[in-house]
């Protein structure tokens, strides 16, 4: 008789069989964070919302405030995230020039490689953990290398500014390109030199003499060299600085 009890029936023949839905993965601040930049990577920050997270994840917003105070600690999450990939050597004070150049190249192209990450560090100073240690590499190969640590500080902070700037300005580009439909860089690009050199060909010569002039020097360069140009002025200004 117990044998009976516990022995399964079969579903009738006419239902349909279902799929047991795969088992939810547990909520964590880690989760939290790779769902958001996700989100930001495919939309663009504008997207990004606690409200979103929670319908990717399948919970309710609620939930999400166990490990994420809000939308800001998660912003300033994602973007410490973000830092975490940036490759650093060990400092050598003797090429601190040439590690400086590395090191700035290495952010810049991380950050160009997500959408709209650069946004959330202007205005904010990142005090997360991968943040942190950038900063203490930069920081450090400055004094290192014989710089005044209120000097290096400047030098240090007008170097960021230089290289989230830059990539913040390349991601309100690639909205411009989504928003237009286009999915190919160089295309995009050249259309929008080839506007700013149409209109700048069309200014009165009389008035603008060396613009009409300069047209081809002025979008000669694309924005890769334009980057590696100024960041070469500021590390000769850096280096001018140092005793």
């Amino acid at each position: 008789m117990d044998r009976e009890r516990t022995e399964s029936v079969p579903a009738p023949p006419w239902r349909k069989s279902r799929t047991p839905a795969p088992p939810k993965r547990q909520l964590s601040q880690e989760l939290i964070v790779e769902t958001g930049l996700r989100i930001m990577d495919a939309e663009g920050l504008d997207a990004l919302s606690m409200r979103r997270v929670a319908q990717e994840l399948d919970t309710g917003p609620a939930s999400l405030y166990a490990h994420v105070a809000n939308k800001d600690e998660l912003l300033e999450l994602v973007y410490d995230r973000v830092l975490g990939e940036v490759r650093l050597p060990e400092r050598d004070p003797a090429r601190w020039k040439e590690q400086l150049r590395a090191y700035a190249m290495e952010v810049h192209n991380v950050l160009a490689a997500h959408a709209d990450v650069a946004r959330i560090a202007l205005a904010n100073i990142p005090t997360g953990e991968n943040s942190v240690r950038i900063g203490e590499f930069v920081f450090g190969l400055l004094i290192e290398a014989g710089m005044a640590p209120r000097q290096a500080s400047l030098a240090m902070d007008r170097l960021s500014l230089y290289v989230v700037g830059d990539a913040y300005e390349g991601t309100v580009h690639y909205a411009r390109m989504r928003a237009a439909g286009l999915t190919d860089p160089r295309e995009y690009f050249e259309h929008f030199a080839g506007q700013i050199a149409a209109y700048y060909r069309e200014l009165p010569v009389e008035r603008f003499p060396t613009v009409s002039k300069f047209v081809d020097e002025l979008i000669a360069d694309d924005g890769e060299d334009r980057f590696r140009y100024g960041l070469e002025l500021l590390l000769d200004g850096i280096e001018a600085r140092m005793p």
